[in-house]
């Protein structure tokens, strides 16, 4: 079933037709509504499309001269508009991906080939990770400094907390992509061992930790406050477990 406002707005906010208020209604909506969100971005992409079959004929200089001139005074309105338009656009694009991520991450993550399938692709991401220079995107223990550095980068700003006293070290944070979807990462340090918490977003309501081992490495996730978390490491299980309850505190 589609939304009320997909039928009564998003055509007319795509064309730009909407009046200011109808434009900010609309706007409000989006940031909500994954399903206007996906049908905005599915418009964009068939006009890409249409407009590379090159299905009309170019007028000619002086034809388009003359059209322009009778309405260079409403330029500046319209490239408002289209300015407006795509930053919503990129907005909804993001909202899309996060809805999807965390709908194809929960399925994968919930199912019974767990074990063989996203364990092992979170396992390879912690190895690769330890290769020179691929550890962090941003070097820092300071959390604010690092949660503020996930602001803006098509995922969600985890909760990045510096443990030390507690043993466990942040160290920083980098993006990482797993299912060809992007993923926020926070490093700690604990005993000589690295951890790698990769976070993304869920729908499902939270859950108690669930623990587990695969090729010599321990892993332990959890759901908080609309965020799923996977903790890997070759630390012990009893370590991941006690990281797991620093971030749940």
């Amino acid at each position: 079933m589609r939304c009320d406002f997909a039928d009564s707005l998003l055509q007319g906010y795509f064309d730009s037709e909407l009046t200011a208020s109808g434009e900010a209604e609309f706007e409000s909506h989006l940031q909500d509504c994954v399903d206007c969100a996906g049908e905005l971005v599915e418009l964009d992409i068939l006009r890409g499309r249409l407009q590379l079959e090159q299905l009309y004929e170019a007028a000619p200089p002086s034809f388009r001269k003359k059209i322009r001139a009778k309405l260079q005074p409403a330029i500046p309105t319209i490239a408002m508009s289209q300015q407006l338009r795509w930053r919503w656009l990129a907005a909804a694009t993001a909202l899309l991906v996060l809805s999807i991520a965390g709908w194809r991450f929960n399925s994968a993550f919930h199912s019974e080939d767990y074990r063989t399938e996203l364990a092992a692709e979170l396992i390879d991401a912690h190895l690769r990770s330890l290769q020179p220079g691929h550890l962090t995107g941003i070097r820092s223990n300071d959390g604010q400094e690092v949660k503020g550095w996930f602001t803006g980068k098509n995922t969600l700003a985890p909760p990045a907390r510096d443990f030390a006293n507690d043993g466990f070290a942040l160290q920083g944070g980098r993006l990482d992509v797993l299912k060809d979807l992007p993923v926020a990462v926070l490093v700690y340090a604990h005993t000589g061992h690295l951890i790698n918490v990769f976070v993304w977003p869920t729908r499902e309501r939270d859950t108690s930790p669930h623990a587990g081992s695969l090729q010599g490495y321990q892993w332990i996730d959890w759901r908080k406050g609309k965020m799923e978390f996977c903790a890997i490491s070759a630390a012990s299980a009893a370590d991941l477990h006690e990281l797991q309850r620093l971030f749940a505190e």
